[in-house]
């Protein structure tokens, strides 16, 4: 099914190509292999909706459980329907609570969409290929990850310090600026690029913000984009080599 899904994919990709290119094409040419694509995307789609029909969704209605089906409406509500959402569909569904074998293992971080254990989120964190430092909401340096590279040097000493004593005199100012318009819900996002070393960097600050939006912290987040800049073409995941 996931490999039609991919078929089904490029026919739809190369029915807006055909239609983009249509006067480089010539009519004739785009008319037979409109015709010709039209028709395997047709077939294509007939085939897979039987087999959802009457394979797929059978199957799933005799060992998916009442609960599990409550959490793939959640899912089906986030992710969003194929071109449309009849309104007779939008229903709330009750929260349900979760049994002691669904609780959360000692030790392991609960988040929304998943959960981690310290070991897990720390490995994660300085894996990322970028630099993060977190000020919390009373501007002090209360967490930056460790990456194998990271651009600018960060000491265990900064920890608890106020992030105006973090940076140079001269852009003191524009950092308040950037964390009072945060704090003021002005501005969620600033982001500056300069050339360090013959290198090109990124540097963005981004609000943090509960689901209310209250104002938990900024983010800091440097990345060396030089390398990114270089690429061209496509490198498709199947075009991996160990």
């Amino acid at each position: 099914m996931w490999m039609e899904h991919n078929e089904i994919r490029e026919l739809k990709k190369k029915i807006h190509t055909l239609i983009k290119d249509l006067d480089a094409a010539g009519f004739q040419n785009f008319k037979d292999q409109l015709w010709e694509t039209a028709k395997a995307l047709g077939k294509l789609l007939q085939n897979h909706f039987y087999k959802e029909n009457n394979v797929l969704f059978p199957a799933a209605m005799s060992v998916v459980t009442e609960q599990e089906w409550v959490d793939i409406r959640q899912e089906f509500d986030e992710i969003g329907y194929c071109c449309f959402t009849p309104p007779e569909l939008i229903t709330i569904i009750p929260q349900t609570e979760m049994t002691p074998a669904q609780q959360t293992p000692e030790g392991v971080l609960q988040f929304e969409t998943g959960s981690l254990t310290k070991e897990q989120l720390d490995g994660l964190l300085n894996a990322l290929p970028t630099d993060i430092t977190f000020v919390d909401a009373d501007d002090a340096v209360r967490y930056f990850n460790k990456p194998e590279d990271r651009i600018f040097v960060r000491t265990k000493a900064v920890l608890g310090r106020k992030v105006h004593n973090c940076h140079p005199q001269k852009s003191l100012h524009i950092v308040s600026k950037i964390v009072e318009a945060f704090k003021n819900g002005e501005k969620n996002v600033a982001e500056f690029w300069i050339t360090l070393n013959n290198r090109f960097m990124h540097i963005r600050f981004f609000a943090v913000r509960d689901p209310e939006g209250k104002y938990l912290g900024t983010m800091e987040v440097v990345q060396d984009l030089t390398d990114i800049k270089k690429l061209q073409g496509e490198r498709r995941l199947l075009d991996w080599t160990a």
